[in-house]
């Protein structure tokens, strides 16, 4: 099973996410949103999968600082892009990985939901 997990490193709940993993001998590859950029077919799946609302950070400094006009009618499409120049709005950390009934999709750090996913 490979997981991989999506973030910026000096995020705190990344760094939360990445601990809870290496205390549980769960190796991961560690995608960094900032070296790396976010890939607009990944995020399209991800949005689809579990909506926009849930992918899409509304709550940090970066979506603030958007004008009104980019703030307006966020739908998936738009979301993707809007993720795609900044990636810093994306909600983290993100997981993919192959569990046993098929790829699990995780958003976000929440101990309880990872223990049943792993």
């Amino acid at each position: 099973m490979t997981i991989h997990l999506y973030g910026i490193p000096n995020c705190d709940t990344v760094k939360k996410a990445r601990k809870y993993l290496d205390a549980r001998g769960l190796d991961h590859v560690f995608h960094d949103f900032k070296k790396e950029g976010a890939n607009p077919d990944r995020l399209a799946r991800w949005i689809e999968t579990a909506g926009v609302d849930t992918v899409l950070n509304r709550r940090g400094t970066t979506f603030r600082k958007l004008g009104e006009a980019e703030k307006a009618d966020i739908d998936p499409a738009k979301a993707v892009t809007l993720l795609q120049s900044h990636p810093s709005m994306i909600k983290r950390p993100i997981v993919e990985h192959g569990g046993e009934h098929g790829e699990v999709l995780l958003v976000g750090f929440k101990e309880d939901e990872w223990d049943a996913a792993f």
